[in-house]
């Protein structure tokens, strides 16, 4: 493949329309859509997907079959943009609600939305400019040897023109199911998101699941296998660990918690044992998983880092239209202002020495990440490994210089937001220009588009963080924020040393031990540390697209229309479910003479389906999504 010449769908002697205002405003409502929708899913899960294939769908819908416009670059430029919101976002919710969660403690001031969007632009700004350098080593240099999964299937999409028109009515769809769902379960409130079992013959024990469109949305996407990972870290801490600890720890009183392990299960009953004990063992082994991909990767990090030092500045290859870039006197004058603004922002934390290691972290997990995803893909990049490996080197750096306690900490997590976000968006954006080099993108006006994609993301996710923690705050059962958690906690064990380091050890040892029999420990280690209730529907969406591949066919390629049209489906369950997420939210925090507007909608009081509705109503979302999986074999 490598010694063969390549040629793009559109030739580069041909310049049809790409950059326009048709494909830009498209792309910044998308970028809106799912950078909205995949931070509700973040907050809520611990895991985003990969908004590069929707978005390339819903984009040719639009501009193609809505506008009846048929530039292929068109819909490339718009699913740049769009695809940009979910990268920005992953990035923002696994560090930023962390220092919300400190401000309910009293220990600081949240930060304002324009420190919020600047952190966030910043992150942006960086993972593309990072990314630009890479394009020619890894993108051009390495076509034929990394493959870019994702980058490649957006190609396939956007090339198959025809099929946009049934494609995206499959997104739609998703998207109109899940948001009337979504809206009964916990607007109108007819049957409970959650169901949940203590089982009294298993003191400790216990089951549930909330029963959400995202969720199986989630699972269909991530498939059978990943998902039985997460649902065998829940069923093990739900049904081994918390029942151990029931049964060993009886009326002893088990740091962190101040009551006996008997008292404590007998008020807040499983969910107690969680919160107290097993979110620390799933800590550990979240962070031990992390790093574990991050040493495996280290060759590969050394053998990227060297590529790239040696080829910078190099200039143009040519003056062919698919072969310019943003020139490096550009790249050098964004990464110095971002680097700037973080360091004269008085309200950032960040001195001169802060904001130039933030930039160092920066140019080395962009490198990272755009070749990580090269091989693995962007929805298996360890963003999570990385910012746990920048955490814990900028604590103790920052500890070692005497800027310890709640400042420290505030810095740690600032300069682990801006890392996060760098690592995340590279890695979308290396996608994307894998994307455009297939079919034939102009790639300076691509990476334009990210930087568009980054602003409007920037500014729309701070909106969003602040409008999702008004409404349920950071930590609580609605948003959970996992991720955020499990970084706050990181710091807090660096800077003051008070965690239990016991249960934190316990979970180290649970991964290392993953590791040793050869199971993937990052997915794993998510579900222990996620609630069994988050899982368990995951694994139900996981189990769809099981019986879907297992299903016999005329021809292979019948399977994979099916299995396409289902994840069309399940990006869109995921979108909608993520829309009226934050529409709920706004309800919530909006007041009238008689509450909130949120609480006027209930109409549990009247109509009540209950637990057992509520699992009805999940199956038949279930029946929905092989129902529209199946369609793709009529395609």
């Amino acid at each position: 493949m490598e010694k063969k010449p390549f040629r793009p769908y559109v030739p580069a002697d041909q310049n049809p329309p790409e950059f326009t205002p048709v494909s830009v405003i498209t792309g910044v409502l998308l970028a809106v859509v799912f950078g909205g929708a995949n931070a509700y899913l973040g907050l809520r899960v611990g895991l985003t997907v990969s908004a590069s294939i929707p978005a390339a769908v819903l984009s040719m819908g639009i501009i193609r079959m809505v506008l009846r416009r048929s530039s292929i670059l068109e819909n490339n430029m718009a699913q740049t943009i769009g695809s940009a919101g979910e990268s920005v976002a992953a990035g923002a919710i696994f560090t930023l609600p962390a220092l919300f969660m400190w401000a309910d403690e009293g220990l600081c001031q949240p930060p304002t939305l324009p420190e919020a969007g600047l952190i966030t632009l910043c992150g942006g700004a960086l993972g593309v400019l990072m990314m630009v350098p890479l394009r020619r080593t890894l993108i051009v240099g390495e076509h034929g040897v990394l493959a870019y999964p994702e980058g490649q299937a957006c190609a396939q999409v956007l090339m198959a023109g025809e099929e946009g028109g049934a494609r995206a009515s499959a997104v739609f769809a998703g998207l109109a199911v899940a948001a009337v769902y979504k809206f009964a379960a916990e607007g109108w409130k007819l049957f409970p998101a959650e169901v949940d079992w203590a089982f009294s013959a298993y003191p400790g024990g216990g089951f549930g699941l909330d029963v959400l469109p995202a969720l199986a949305g989630v699972g269909y996407i991530c498939g059978a296998r990943v998902s039985s990972y997460l649902f065998s870290g829940g069923t093990m801490a739900w049904l081994a660990l918390m029942p151990l600890i029931a049964l060993f720890g009886g009326g002893t009183v088990l740091f962190p918690a101040t009551v006996s392990v008997a008292e404590l299960l007998a008020r807040e009953g499983t969910w107690g044992l969680w919160s107290s004990y097993v979110k620390y063992i799933g800590a550990g082994a979240v962070a031990a998983g992390g790093i574990l991909s991050l040493v495996k990767s280290l060759p590969l990090i050394l053998r990227t880092f060297r590529e790239v030092v040696g080829g910078y500045g190099r200039g143009d290859a040519g003056t062919l239209r698919t072969e310019r870039d943003l020139s490096p006197k550009t790249l050098t004058a964004g990464v110095l202002a971002a680097a700037a603004a973080l360091w004269l922002s008085p309200a950032i934390p960040l001195n001169l020495f802060t904001a130039l290691l933030v930039v160092v972290f920066a140019f080395f997990f962009a490198a990272v990440s755009s070749r990580m995803v090269g091989l693995i893909g962007a929805s298996n990049n360890p963003v999570s490994g990385m910012t746990i490996a920048t955490l814990l080197i900028a604590s103790l750096v920052l500890k070692a210089a005497g800027t310890a306690g709640v400042q420290g900490m505030v810095t740690a997590v600032t300069i682990g937001a801006v890392i996060c976000i760098t690592a995340s968006v590279a890695g979308d954006t290396s996608q994307d220009l894998k994307t455009g080099f297939l079919v034939g993108a102009t790639p300076r006006k691509q990476q334009i588009g990210e930087l568009i994609g980054c602003c409007v993301s920037a500014a729309a996710i701070g909106a969003i963080l602040y409008l999702l923690n008004a409404a349920w705050s950071y930590g609580s059962k609605e948003l959970p924020a996992a991720q955020a958690t499990l970084m706050k906690l990181v710091v807090e064990g660096v800077m003051g040393g008070d965690l239990p380091w016991a249960l934190v050890f316990i979970g180290v040892f649970l991964a290392l031990a993953m590791e040793v029999l050869g199971t993937p420990v990052l997915p794993v280690a998510i579900g222990l540390y996620l609630p069994v209730h988050l899982s368990a529907p995951i694994m139900a969406g996981g189990l769809v697209r099981w019986l879907v591949e297992r299903r016999k066919y005329d021809a292979p390629a019948a399977r994979e229309r099916c299995v396409r049209s289902g994840i069309l489906y399940a990006s869109g369950l995921i979108a909608g479910e993520g829309v009226v997420g934050i529409l709920l939210a706004v309800l919530a925090v909006v007041q009238t003479g008689g509450g909130s507007l949120g609480a006027l909608l209930d109409l549990s009081g009247r109509f009540y389906l209950g637990n057992g509705g509520a699992l009805v109503c999940f199956a038949g979302l279930l029946a929905s999504l092989y129902g529209f999986a199946r369609r793709g074999e009529r395609d």
